[in-house]
């Protein structure tokens, strides 16, 4: 880190009214975000909550499922990267860093950096919002450069070893068109109107176009399903079905397999998928850090930036509590559903034997 900083200082610096900017941008985004969210949730008829908890195992609509692996590597990349680069722009404001190092919080190995909060305070606004946009910028930026590896490098190459064949239901959102006509996770879309699907990416083609209301024949290895689709969550214009799809099959193509065997293109596909939740978290993460909210970066900045424009600190100080427990609010509201999904999950044993 001092390193880095003593280095770089001039790029550093001018970087860091790029992180500063990004960072109050990201911050009205998100929390327009979150507001407009919240009231889809509490207004408008099966919408999803904007904010999920990512975690192994659990349900995202839209998303593949997260294996364990996966999740403990890339949140270890954010970590190290998110406080690396605070303690870069740290000690580019010659602030001490009082410990760095590795943590394991549970099964998680996380990384910290703890710079001298006395020292810290007494720096510039500006070299204050520095360090504190630090983290998330490095997260966000890092995001965007996996997703431009992902999707030159990574995919093509892991394409031309494997081909995905067959799609299959993976999971139903509760209340949606697909789940209340009976279909059933782990059936085998054949067709669509009598259109034949052969992949994901045919799959995708043929409801590129879904309005709602739009009528559909969906055809299984189990049975046809009559489906009128709705209005999208968030987006009314589009159609929706509720419906979350995988490859019914991953194969290792024959020339590729007589070549190399099974193991190496099957270790590519899995560092794939390790690439797409990396973007994914670092994204998230990044994003979510810059919400006003109390313990987080984006709270710390929005303090900072108030005091620029209200000088009373007790008026500033009353400000930030508000707006951060308007956040923590909104956050519930989001996590709401996968908390009683949670609680229902650990008592329905208990319920199961009393009843």
């Amino acid at each position: 880190m001092d390193k880095l900083a003593k280095k770089f200082p001039r790029l550093l610096n001018y970087l860091s009214y790029v992180s500063v900017f990004i960072g109050f941008a990201g911050m009205i985004f998100m929390f327009y975000f979150l507001i407009k969210g919240t009231y889809s949730l509490l207004a408008v008829p099966n919408a999803k909550p904007l904010l999920a908890p990512v975690l192994p195992g659990v349900k995202i609509a839209g998303l593949p499922v997260l294996s364990f692996w996966h999740w403990i590597l890339s949140i270890l990349f954010v970590a190290v990267i998110h406080e690396f680069c605070h303690g870069v722009y740290a000690r580019l404001s010659n602030i001490k860093i009082n410990s760095s190092g590795f943590a394991f919080l549970g099964p998680i190995l996380a990384a910290f950096v703890e710079p001298d909060e006395k020292q810290l305070l007494k720096k510039t606004k500006k070299e204050q919002l520095a360090v504190f946009s630090a983290g998330p910028f490095s997260n966000i930026v890092s995001a965007f450069v996996i997703l431009l590896i992902t999707i030159f490098v990574i995919n093509p190459f892991v394409s031309s070893l494997v081909s995905l064949n067959g799609v299959q239901v993976s999971s139903l959102e509760k209340s949606f068109p697909a789940e209340l006509s009976g279909m059933k996770v782990g059936e085998e879309i054949i067709s669509i109107n009598q259109m034949g699907v052969q992949n994901i990416n045919n799959f995708s083609d043929l409801l590129v176009d879904l309005k709602p209301y739009d009528e559909l024949i969906v055809k299984t290895n189990v049975s046809s399903y009559n489906i009128i689709a709705t209005q999208r969550p968030g987006n009314s214009e589009e159609g929706y079905l509720g419906i979350v799809v995988s490859p019914l099959s991953i194969d290792i193509k024959k020339e590729v397999s007589e070549k190399y065997g099974n193991f190496i293109p099957m270790a590519f596909f899995w560092i794939s998928k390790l690439f797409f939740w990396l973007y994914a978290i670092s994204l998230g993460v990044g994003l979510f850090n810059l919400l006003p909210l109390g313990p987080v970066d984006g709270g710390r900045m929005f303090s900072v930036g108030a005091s620029y424009f209200i000088k009373n600190k007790k008026i500033v100080m009353k400000l930030f509590t508000f707006v951060s427990l308007f956040c923590l609010l909104l956050i519930f509201i989001n996590l709401l559903p996968y908390i009683i999904d949670l609680f229902y999950f650990i008592l329905k044993p208990i319920l199961v034997f009393l009843i």
